[in-house]
């Protein structure tokens, strides 16, 4: 039987059910920062004691009592040279030396603090029983730690199953060690870190409590982009780095950062990349003029672009060359788009609105074809389409959808998902037109959505009071950030995982013979 917090002596203030919040500081001057943070919130803040001996004996008195959320607050010791006094660190996992316990909603908070404008790091945290002895610092380093405290580990222990998360502000570094005067100004700088860190822990613990998560199917990675990435990782198998790609490959802020780490230069325009050097274009496409000027400057080129989108490029050139008028469907500014207006730029028309469809004077009014852009929403480019049909009745249509069948189908599945969600989270970035046509499918059929890179762009504020959160990826977004979210939220409390598949993708595109083994 567990007792409640009202029980913690009166010298502490009392918590009531709505946070359910306990937060554990180990000395008195770093529970009164964060008591003052917290200011207005009901929660607990007790101060442990200083050190692994008092912090175990502690936690075995608090981990019976009745709260929800356990928050670990206190000053720490950095241990790599980017940290400076006043940074805060929260904690991936902790470690004694022996047992690692890992905290899953540390990507979530992490992000909360960032919003609020502090300095944020996150990683292993490594609790150690006395103060640093000569090279300890390097050794933790080594063994990836980033930071370190004398009771995290300890009092952890106290969460029993609840949600949990570690925060620590940096008090002293390699280049600023205790003992030193510099570490009074150190000191003082950690506990203002800790103070500004209450309204975020605050909204954490609110966050907490059981939910589900419903996956929408199919979702992540397409055929295209998947073709893609592979030709960009083979094309630096084969010729070694660098490989220069034009634009981003696909519009996702990890794909591009994972391949700039394996050697992938991604620029702007042809000019910046050196004569005779290998280039990548992108799957979304470029126009006649990019390829002449590739020629011209003796690039090895290796064509990335989708094959749903150079059907769209065909489309507008065998249009243009029978004496049509094209009305390209799409967003300005869109890479894709603008490499399809190139196919034939006299006789296209980029038509976003029915007002712009309004607005067209084609040469012939009977002789207007209209193609699309691949990853627009499809009540949108139907709405479009529509107005097309109704001013020029003899409209040509493209021979087959224009709107990519992975665009389609991950509409259709999160038109799905949406109908049992409190709230729809997207993975993709925010250049990706297909990822925000996602959200725009949602907040269509009335359940809020957002766009979210990864879990720590997750604003806790969304999270309050929903029990079903619908769960898709955008055709660019990896896989993995699917599985990150997952994980961030299930360290919020106990969550259940379904999935809802609409279709089955089995579409897989072949590789450019530049890159073929």
């Amino acid at each position: 039987m567990t007792r409640p917090l009202q029980s913690i002596p009166r010298t502490r203030p009392p918590v009531v059910e709505q946070s359910g919040l306990l937060v554990c500081a180990p000395l008195r001057l770093e529970a009164r920062a964060v008591r003052r943070g917290l200011h207005g919130t009901a929660a607990a803040v007790v101060a442990t004691g200083y050190g692994p001996r008092r912090a175990a004996a502690r936690a075995a008195t608090l981990g019976p009592l009745s709260f929800g959320a356990l928050a670990i607050a206190g000053t720490g010791g950095g241990l790599t040279d980017d940290l400076v006094p006043g940074d805060l660190v929260v904690a991936t996992e902790v470690s004694d030396g022996q047992t690692v316990t890992p905290i899953p909603s540390a990507p979530l908070l992490a992000g909360e603090l960032r919003r609020a404008g502090l300095r944020v790091r996150t990683g292993r945290v490594v609790t150690v029983d006395h103060l640093f002895r000569p090279g300890q610092r390097d050794r933790l380093a080594a063994d990836g730690a980033i930071a370190v405290d004398m009771e995290s580990a300890e009092l952890i222990k106290a969460a029993r199953g609840r949600p949990v998360a570690v925060v620590r502000a940096i008090s002293d570094t390699p280049g600023r060690p205790l003992l030193r005067p510099a570490a009074l100004g150190g000191g003082l700088a950690a506990l203002r870190s800790l103070r500004a860190a209450g309204p975020a822990l605050r909204r954490w613990a609110a966050a907490a409590g059981e939910r589900q998560v419903l996956l929408a199917g199919p979702r992540s990675f397409c055929a295209g982009v998947e073709r893609a990435i592979e030709i960009v990782e083979r094309a630096l198998e084969i010729g070694g780095k660098p490989v220069y790609v034009r634009k981003q490959i696909v519009h996702n802020t990890r794909v591009v950062g994972e391949l700039e780490d394996r050697g992938a230069v991604f620029v702007d325009e042809l000019d910046q990349v050196p004569d005779g050097a290998t280039v990548a274009f992108s799957a979304h496409g470029v126009s006649p003029m990019v390829r002449a000027e590739a020629s011209r400057r003796g690039l090895a080129v290796i064509d990335a672009t989708c094959p749903l989108v150079s059907k769209v490029h065909a489309e507008a050139r065998r249009f243009a060359a029978d004496g049509y008028t094209v009305a390209l469907i799409g967003h300005e500014g869109h890479e894709e788009v603008e490499g399809t207006l190139g196919e034939a730029p006299d006789t296209t028309v980029l038509v976003q609105t029915p007002q712009d469809v309004a607005k067209l004077r084609p040469r012939d009014s009977e002789r207007v074809a209209y193609l699309m852009q691949t990853t627009l929403s499809v009540d949108e480019a139907a709405e479009v389409s529509s107005a097309l049909r109704e001013r020029f009745p003899a409209v040509r249509a493209p021979g087959s959808d224009d709107i990519c069948y992975a665009t389609t189908n991950r509409q259709a599945a999160v038109r799905a998902v949406a109908a049992e969600s409190d709230l729809v989270l997207v993975a993709g970035s925010a250049n990706s037109s297909n990822s925000v046509r996602l959200v725009e499918t949602c907040e269509r059929a009335g359940t809020p959505a957002h766009l979210i890179d990864g879990a720590a762009d997750i604003q806790l504020g969304w999270l309050t009071g929903v029990s079903t959160i619908g769960l898709t990826a955008g055709a660019s977004a990896p896989p993995a950030v699917v599985e990150e979210i997952i994980s961030a939220l299930s360290g919020l409390g106990p969550l259940s995982v379904s999935e809802r598949v609409t279709t089955t993708e089995s579409i897989r595109f072949g590789l450019p013979k530049e890159v073929r083994q």
